[in-house]
């Protein structure tokens, strides 16, 4: 399951727009938020890439773990 480190993602609306994005590329994608460390594990069919790319065009680029 990837996880991806999330350093806008600070407050429950941010995690919202970040799960729209995620279900609109795929609908059954599963989500954890952990979103004091800004981190979120994704269980989807999709290709991590595209996750990211989702991620990216929501306005939440992944970066590199702390």
């Amino acid at each position: 399951m990837p996880s991806f480190h999330l350093p806008d993602m600070s407050c429950g609306h941010c995690a919202s727009r970040v799960s729209q994005a995620l279900k609109a590329l795929d609908p059954q994608c599963r989500i954890d938020f952990e979103l004091r460390e800004r981190r979120i594990q994704v269980q989807s069919e999709q290709a991590p890439q595209a996750l990211v790319e989702a991620l990216r065009e929501a306005g939440y680029p992944p970066a590199p773990t702390p």
